[in-house]
């Protein structure tokens, strides 16, 4: 079975086991690493994912993992994780579980890139407060070729996800 097969079928077959756990699968990602393969699958929820969460994650996939002998033959090590912060936000749960964070947006059209506050996340657009840009401005989705969030050592406002017990 080729690599994107695979990653095809484990998505496939992961994603209800995790829903079933209140998680959401953000991705999977297969690497070989020496004689195995690296089977890392990225988790999250809306209120950051714990280590009992990764834990109860890891034992439910290992044994879908044994049970379906999906790896065939392959020696393999199950990786579970959080995304970290460099993943690029691409669906409006990512936006809305890091409104209050900075961002640094692409766009589409050759343009600068846009730095700014996540203030609100309304389906299809998402609201950024952006001193550069004079205030508040309103940012379609579709106009971004990547999105992501910067990192902030000193975040005097206290916003984002890390107040909510994100680890």
């Amino acid at each position: 079975m080729s690599l994107a097969k695979l990653t095809a079928r484990l998505k496939r077959d992961f994603q209800p086991i995790l829903a079933n756990e209140g998680l959401d699968l953000e991705d999977v990602l297969i690497q070989a690493a020496g004689k195995r393969q690296v089977v890392r699958i990225l988790v999250d929820k809306d209120d950051g994912i714990t280590l009992d969460d990764v834990a109860a994650a890891t034992k439910r996939l290992s044994s879908e993992l044994d049970r379906s002998n999906a790896m065939g033959e392959r020696s393999y090590v199950l990786e579970v994780s959080s995304p970290g912060v460099g993943r690029p936000l691409t669906e409006e749960r990512h936006w809305r579980r890091n409104t209050g964070r900075l961002v640094r947006i692409v766009f589409q059209e050759e343009s600068e890139p846009l730095v700014g506050r996540i203030v609100a996340v309304a389906g299809a657009d998402v609201v950024i407060e952006a001193a550069d840009a004079g205030g508040e401005m309103t940012v379609a989705r579709s106009g971004m070729r990547k999105a992501v969030v910067q990192v902030e050592m000193n975040n005097s406002e206290g916003a984002g996800p890390s107040d909510k017990g994100r680890k």
